[in-house]
């Protein structure tokens, strides 16, 4: 990393005006009014002569904020443990449970570690993601559990057929749907510092919503072990429908809500937020609907119109994640241009590629983890002062990127020691 002095580092603001970058600042995921704009602050120490020593720990990034939100989640998903295990234990039995709950380990597994890959980039803290799979897991189905009596007595009584068609194609949708996004607007919320984008908002939903397939799965295999009079052949088959063809199917329906409300988000209004929740749930109770709506023609249905809407989606998630990238950039160029980093530092922490040379060059030291340390915390800086420029809470949000540049001497020091 070269240690090149840029710009100006008198602290004056020389840049009364937003320096973009042509398609660096995508209208729909990054866009700012002009009467928002500030200037970066300015470094008081050129890069060459900073004091490398490494910030106290009273410069770490606090999270006390989200102890009530915890506190709450906790209890939540403790009292709704108490319906949900006997409710499992009851329809699968103790075989049937500890099998389907070894079993929806797998599509689980892919569901998680996708959210991770997407995560990767601006990381969600690890509390939060506990929340939101705890509120899918327990919480979600407990008030699905609780809610779905209701819909019974509206159900047609005519047939049984007619009956678990209704609770497929209607109940389900909308009370599954409704039970997962809670947790997204409770977040949006009461997290809002970090729920601030529509990654971030496919990442709360994809996570709320592996946990609530991981628990109806335990569900749909042990009752399969519990009541099939040949149970490792209806085991096997049930499995590749939800864990092999279909892992991502609450993801993606729970995912057009996390998106749509992630861009409010963007706005930092109450009223988008809530908006975008009621809003958010029409495609996805649509999304749903039509899954379980497929009967005879499932093949023809699956290959036609679910595996592109996955396809789709997968391309959308990459174009969200090159435009975090972008997004990243441009903030850090302004930070750049105050002196905070060297151009080639911004193409090293702003770029796929330039991270991965920056990781293998830094490995080859044994300064990994500094080197992780330090593009992570670059990238929070840089959406910290995305969120200065939303126009909301800017002092706030002044007051942590002060403090995350008084980090970044000490981490760059630690990487290059």
């Amino acid at each position: 990393m070269s240690s090149n002095q840029p710009g100006r580092h008198d602290g004056q603001r020389p840049y009364p005006r937003p320096f973009v970058e042509p398609g660096a600042n995508p209208t729909w995921i990054g866009h700012i009014q002009p009467g928002n704009y500030q200037p970066a602050p300015g470094n008081p120490a050129p890069l060459g002569n900073q004091s490398w020593a490494v910030a106290p720990q009273g410069m770490q990034r606090r999270s006390a904020g989200l102890l009530p939100l915890l506190l709450v989640g906790g209890i939540l998903a403790f009292g709704s443990l108490l319906l949900v295990v006997p409710f499992l234990l009851g329809n699968t039995g103790l075989a049937g449970f500890i099998i389907g709950f070894i079993a929806s380990l797998i599509p689980l597994s892919i569901v998680l570690l996708t959210v991770r890959w997407i995560d990767r980039w601006e990381p969600e803290p690890k509390r939060l993601l506990w929340f939101a799979f705890t509120w899918g897991a327990a919480v979600s189905i407990a008030a699905t559990l609780l809610i779905q009596p209701l819909f019974a007595l509206a159900a047609p009584t005519t047939s049984e057929d007619a009956y678990s068609y209704f609770m497929a194609t209607v109940q389900a949708p909308i009370v599954e749907e409704f039970s997962k996004s809670l947790g997204l607007l409770l977040l949006i919320f009461a997290a809002r510092k970090y729920f601030d984008g529509p990654v971030d908002g496919v990442v709360f939903a994809f996570t709320i919503a592996a946990g609530f397939a991981f628990t109806e799965n335990i569900l749909y295999f042990g009752r399969e072990i519990a009541s099939s009079s040949d149970p490792g052949t209806d085991l096997v088959r049930i499995f590749i429908l939800r864990g092999v063809m279909s892992p991502f199917a609450h993801a993606i329906f729970t995912g057009t809500t996390g998106l749509i409300m992630g861009f409010a988000a963007r706005k930092w209004h109450s009223g988008y937020a809530v908006l975008a929740f009621f809003v958010g749930l029409l495609p996805a109770m649509f999304l749903h609907n039509r899954w379980n709506s497929m009967g005879q023609g499932f093949l023809v249905e699956y290959f036609v119109v679910q595996v592109p809407i996955f396809l789709v989606a997968v391309l959308g998630i990459v174009f969200l994640r090159m435009a975090e990238g972008k997004l990243t950039r441009q903030r850090l160029l302004e930070y750049a241009r105050t002196g905070w980093f060297t151009p080639a530092e911004v193409d090293m922490l702003a770029t796929p590629r330039g991270r991965r040379q920056a990781l293998g060059w830094a490995s080859s030291r044994g300064r990994a983890a500094q080197m992780r340390a330090f593009i992570k915390a670059a990238t929070s800086l840089a959406f910290t002062r995305q969120r200065i420029l939303s126009g909301r809470d800017v002092h706030v949000h002044q007051h942590d990127e002060l403090e995350q540049l008084r980090r970044i001497p000490g981490l760059r020091s630690a990487v290059l020691l």
